[in-house]
């Protein structure tokens, strides 16, 4: 665990330099900081949208119908346990003392006392979960986000989200794991469990949304600044 977060350290710091200007730059050409790649973005947007509804969606579907809520619950638990190393790494980078200690309470206490982080006893204790990641350290480090981004499988993201990609698979818990077959099994699983949680959301999108693509975006961009400022009101540059 030390050694990633001082890995992740390192590699941060690099990409906070390499990124200010630049970042900097495209901001002053688009004030907003929102969709300057819009056409882009939606072509994308619907490739995406097509290998949801013929894949993703579908298997997630029949996830959520054949898998008893107890134990889709339990590998959803377990997933959330595995990504707290990484949120506990990304606290400490951002000088976050109380997050930082009630996410490392809540994974020795997951880890040892809920069978690996199968049950979630540290919510039910009143342990909250601090998500961060790489992203938003960069955020929390001034950099700023640039414009909005879709990403082929991956969807929404900035530049900034985008650049901070290979240390947030590096800080990955998964990625970390020797044996190739296991490791691309758990993280099908993961995927087909996020979707799964997700089905609900999107639906009421297609459905409600007069413009999916813009909703999502919206939304997105929204979330991610809240996320940042940890829910206070962000400064729109950010």
């Amino acid at each position: 665990m030390k050694k990633i977060a001082s890995t992740s350290l390192r590699a941060g710091v690099v990409a906070t330099f390499s990124l200010a200007c630049g970042l900097a730059a495209a901001q002053d050409a688009d004030p907003l900081g929102r969709d300057p790649f819009e056409r882009f973005n939606r072509g994308v947007y619907r490739f995406n949208d097509g290998v949801d509804r013929a894949v993703l969606r579908p298997v997630a579907t029949a996830y959520r119908d054949a898998v008893p809520s107890l134990v889709r619950q339990g590998v959803n638990n377990f997933f959330g346990n595995l990504g707290d190393v990484w949120n506990l790494a990304n606290n400490v980078m951002q000088l976050k003392l109380q997050n930082s200690a009630e996410t490392f309470m809540r994974l020795n206490v997951n880890t040892f006392f809920g069978l690996g982080g199968l049950l979630d006893i540290a919510s039910e204790a009143g342990i909250e979960r601090h998500s961060e990641d790489f992203g938003q350290t960069l955020g929390r480090w001034g950099v700023p986000s640039g414009p909005y981004l879709v990403l082929p499988i991956l969807g929404p993201s900035t530049v900034r989200d985008t650049a901070a990609l290979p240390v947030d698979y590096y800080g990955d818990a998964l990625s970390h794991v020797n044996d190739i077959p296991a490791r691309n099994s758990l993280t099908v699983l993961r995927v087909v469990d996020t979707r799964a949680n997700l089905l609900r959301a999107s639906t009421l999108i297609q459905d409600a949304a007069l413009d999916p693509y813009s909703f999502t975006r919206d939304a997105f961009l929204q979330k991610r600044r809240s996320e940042i400022h940890d829910g206070s009101e962000p400064d729109e540059s950010k």
